[in-house]
């Protein structure tokens, strides 16, 4: 028998800039003045639900946790890519980019169970206020988050597994700037017909069913909203739902255009563009969507600065 003399893939250069040479130096500062804002924004949201008591309810509690997710979420993608910016050779190990893939997708995935859990948390505070305390106290959080996790983390293993347990022994050129599903599984030497199915179908059902409770729940929250009397009450419920909303359709905008089209539409330059706005934009503005519209955080962060720069005198 014929042994075939194939070189197995111990690392992948990332090529997600490599046509914008001239301008690495330009996007590193402007990627790191993002990523430096990102962090301090979601470190106040975070500071300032801890610190002030009045912020200690479920919808603080969730944006705290959201908050956290996404400081992880860059902090696995973008400190490699300013380095990458750097760098002449950008390179990532196999197991490096197996570890980053798993951290992404799991991040990614509880995420969007998060939205889902924040959604029911709308409705129940909307269509069930005098029982919002006992439907979603202490225990009931946690376990929603511990729950998004757990879904997160199975998701990511599994693609994961499935993903690296490809032979790769041709090309090692990733047109990417980190270790996502499709430039990866485009590398590969080959791969069966079920694995890929097995792939698409876990990444459906993350977003499909997510959002799907987040629908079946806002139809619950605009029919009782148009049963409110005022028109004033009625726009204090909306509002309190339009920042979850917005995050909504920025997430599942971005994740099923990335993860759900055919794969004949797969373009690399299109997707490195798209992804540069949820691992960078998407975590910056975010958290901005709910603390700027939102004038009870904005008093707790008042408070908070107030008692930092002024404590109180005894």
């Amino acid at each position: 028998m014929e042994r075939i003399n194939e070189t197995v893939v111990r690392e992948f250069v990332f090529l997600g800039f490599s046509s914008l040479a001239r301008l690495q130096l330009l996007l590193f500062a402007v990627f790191l003045l993002l990523y430096l804002f990102t962090l301090g924004t979601n470190a106040i949201i975070i500071s300032t639900i801890v610190l002030d008591r009045a912020l200690h309810t479920p919808m603080y509690f969730f944006l705290s946790v959201l908050s956290c997710s996404e400081t992880c979420y860059t902090f696995v993608i973008v400190p490699k890519m300013l380095v990458d910016l750097l760098a002449q050779r950008k390179t990532i190990s196999f197991l490096g980019c197996a570890i980053q893939m798993f951290t992404f997708l799991f991040l990614g995935c509880s995420h969007s169970f998060l939205l889902a859990a924040m959604g029911y948390d709308r409705y129940v505070a909307i269509c069930n206020p005098l029982r919002y305390t006992v439907l979603m106290g202490r225990g009931v959080c946690v376990g929603l988050v511990a729950a998004a996790c757990a879904c997160g983390f199975t998701v990511a293993q599994v693609i994961t597994s499935l993903v690296f347990h490809l032979p790769f022994h041709s090309s090692n050129q990733l047109h990417h700037f980190f270790c996502d599903i499709s430039p990866v599984l485009k590398l590969a030497s080959h791969h069966s017909r079920s694995s890929q199915m097995t792939i698409f179908m876990l990444c459906a059902l993350v977003l499909v069913i997510p959002l799907l409770l987040i629908l079946v729940s806002y139809i619950h929250i605009i029919l009782a909203i148009l049963q409110f009397p005022s028109t004033l009450g009625r726009y204090k419920a909306f509002s309190t739902c339009a920042s979850h909303l917005i995050i909504v359709t920025v997430h599942y905008g971005c994740a099923s255009f990335i993860y759900l089209r055919p794969k004949s539409d797969y373009s690399s330059s299109q997707d490195a563009l798209i992804s540069v706005s949820y691992t960078i934009l998407t975590p910056l503005f975010n958290p901005m969507i709910y603390s700027l519209r939102n004038k009870e955080f904005k008093s707790a962060l008042r408070r908070v600065v107030g008692r930092t720069i002024l404590p109180p005198q005894f």
